[in-house]
């Protein structure tokens, strides 16, 4: 698997370098397709040519290793898209654009939730149906059509991983085109995608993140317990690219709960449980 992890890392160098350009964004774009392609397909000449030793590195491949490539792609690709369609009228049409898009890309975690859950807790018990080639029931997954493009490079679900991914860079990019219009003073920055900012996405409740950030500082476990409830919520919004509004209030809310008041921390304990439980199986 080393060969495939230093095809990726020449990548990942490569595109480093094209974001620290200060450049025309859909030159960008195009650049970024282009190279991305070229890793992808290095990836399927030797993914044809080699065998993999067994099933637990073909999982490991199309779950882990394609996605990595693919997602970046599909990222370019959509930012092609979308950045030749922006508006070049006021600021406030340009936000709308974005948030619409936004919007859009939410979507997508919403229509393959299962999934979604699945692939973010870290599920490992139905790998092989998604991540194994020839694996595929079309009666399990509909919508699923890249296998029937490329048997031999595709699984029923690495194309959706990689979209995932995809759209959570999607998100940060789109995020901080909003930040800057809505605080336009005339400085460029420079955005990576791939490290300048969070790609990690809160998608339980905000109560939820709320109790938990309350939690922990209740706890003593950061800063020995002096770490303020405020910084620590602004730390927790810039990680997981979320606004969590009037937090004291929400607190005050969770407090007043009649029946389990530490409903999530409660579930995160069993959630974990869970885990062990699985990977002693």
């Amino acid at each position: 698997m080393k060969f495939y992890d230093n095809i990726i890392t020449a990548l990942e160098t490569s595109l480093d370098f094209l974001e620290s350009e200060n450049e025309d964004i859909l030159e960008k774009a195009e650049e970024g397709i282009l190279i991305t392609k070229r890793a992808l397909e290095q990836l399927r000449a030797n993914v044809i040519k080699r065998k993999f030793k067994n099933v637990n590195d073909e999982i490991h491949f199309f779950k882990n290793l394609k996605p990595q490539v693919f997602s970046k792609l599909i990222y370019y690709q959509k930012i092609f898209n979308i950045e030749s369609k922006r508006p070049r009228s006021s600021n406030k049409s340009q936000i709308k654009y974005f948030n619409k898009h936004i919007d859009r890309l939410q979507n997508y975690f919403n229509d393959h939730l299962e999934f979604y859950h699945y692939y973010r807790r870290g599920g490992t018990s139905l790998d092989e149906h998604y991540f194994v080639r020839g694996k595929i029931d079309i009666r399990l997954f509909p919508d699923t059509f890249t296998l029937f493009i490329d048997d031999k490079f595709s699984t029923s679900h690495d194309s959706t991983v990689a979209t995932i991914l995809a759209y959570d860079m999607l998100i940060v990019y789109l995020k901080t085109e909003i930040n800057k219009l809505e605080n336009s003073n005339g400085m460029e920055t420079t955005i990576n995608p791939f490290q300048s900012q969070s790609r990690l996405f809160w998608t339980a409740n905000k109560t939820d993140l709320i109790e938990l950030i309350y939690a922990l500082q209740s706890s003593g476990c950061i800063n020995s317990g002096t770490a303020d409830i405020k910084e620590m919520a602004m730390a927790c919004e810039q990680l997981f690219n979320i606004e969590l509004g009037d937090f004291y209030r929400t607190f005050l809310e969770i407090r007043s709960r009649k029946i389990s008041p530490t409903k999530f921390i409660d579930n995160l304990r069993e959630s974990l449980l869970q885990k062990m439980e699985e990977l002693d199986e």
